[in-house]
């Protein structure tokens, strides 16, 4: 039996976000709106149109650049809702029209039965996260992690890092304990030592470290790779003409905001990761020359193979029920939107 474990202190917590969630999915609903998910998308936003949009780095980018009063559409707000299953969770409620989110939430939704569409590709090809150890942890490999607690999050890109970081070292899940939490609550169980490891991505692993790396915590490098950032929406947002045009406009001045921010990176230093942050401007630059040059491709069948490979990877461990087509994930018109909105070079990632 797969050895996953549960803090107790978690469980009060889940159990209402899971009642919240069945209530809210309840309620919603995936087949409204008048615009048909096979026709052409619109050309035009009407006037009047607003969307609830979950994308920090492009609210960062859009107001530092300039750009943000060029939308032809109203933010009726930014939520700060980041972690996948708190996507999941403000979709069905309606209170978030477009996330941006790793490759795994849009699985982890499928699994759950919303139906929500990817409308925006970013590839990456350099980890992104790191093994985070805890305070007085002896865990210096990635070998070192068997009959280890590690923090687990099977509906996050952290858990997809953990189970391709265990298969490629020959790690069994039967040799680890995996503790189940959501990635917000990894650093209180570091912190704690209810956890030995647990995966972080920049800034947060730049604070922990700052904060506890003289106590013995620290960081072991995996190859994981997270490759697909991703915008995605539920579809009864895309059945909606009006929000559809307006959507597809964001995808556009995302992709443009995230090479601003790109061809930018003291500006971007300055505004993300020291303001917004709030982690030192060296610290940031040292974030930032670890970042890979964006890339949004005008193809998406590598992005749609790798989703399968994770489909596989997550079903294959148990998680997440049968496999599935990685195909329904996507939602093909907007397949160019991205890459037509930015220059060539940002369109073929090697020439990063």
């Amino acid at each position: 039996m797969r050895n996953i474990q549960r803090k107790s202190f978690l469980i009060t917590a889940t159990a209402a976000l899971l009642a919240t969630t069945l209530l809210a999915s309840g309620c919603a609903s995936d087949s409204g709106g008048d615009a048909d998910l096979s026709a052409p998308l619109p050309a035009t936003v009407p006037p009047g149109t607003s969307l609830n949009i979950s994308v920090n780095t492009a609210r960062v980018a859009l107001e530092t650049s300039g750009e943000l009063s060029k939308l032809p559409f109203t933010v009726s707000s930014w939520p700060a809702v980041q972690a996948g299953p708190d996507v999941i969770q403000a979709f069905r409620g309606g209170s978030v029209d477009v996330a941006s989110n790793a490759g795994i939430p849009p699985i982890h939704a499928h699994a759950t039965g919303l139906d929500a569409k990817i409308v925006g590709v970013k590839v990456r090809k350099t980890a992104n996260y790191q093994l985070a150890t805890a305070p007085g942890s002896s865990i210096r490999t990635v070998q070192d992690l068997r009959g280890k607690k590690i923090g687990f999050s099977p509906g996050q890109a952290q858990g997809v890092v953990v189970l391709r970081t265990l298969r490629a070292a020959g790690i069994d899940l039967d040799d680890v304990q995996l503790v189940e939490l959501n990635s917000p609550q990894f650093l209180t169980a570091l912190q704690a030592r209810q956890i030995d490891v647990a995966p972080l991505g920049e800034p947060t692993l730049t604070k922990y470290l700052e904060k506890y790396s003289a106590q013995g915590a620290g960081a072991v490098r995996t190859e994981a790779v997270d490759a697909l950032s991703v915008l995605w929406a539920p579809t009864a947002v895309l059945r909606d003409s009006a929000k559809l045009a307006a959507v597809t406009e964001f995808v556009r001045f995302w992709a443009r905001g995230e090479v601003w921010a790109w061809e930018h990176p003291q500006e971007w230093i300055q505004a993300y990761y020291v303001r917004n942050q709030e982690v030192s401007p060296d610290d940031g630059r040292r974030i930032l020359e670890t970042t890979d040059r964006p890339y949004f491709p005008n193809n998406w069948d590598a992005a749609v193979a790798w989703e399968q490979e994770t489909i596989d990877l997550v079903t294959d461990s148990g998680f997440f029920g049968d496999s599935f087509d990685a195909d329904e994930l996507f939602d093909r018109r907007f397949e160019n939107i991205a890459a037509e909105a930015v220059t060539a070079p940002y369109r073929t990632q090697e020439a990063q």
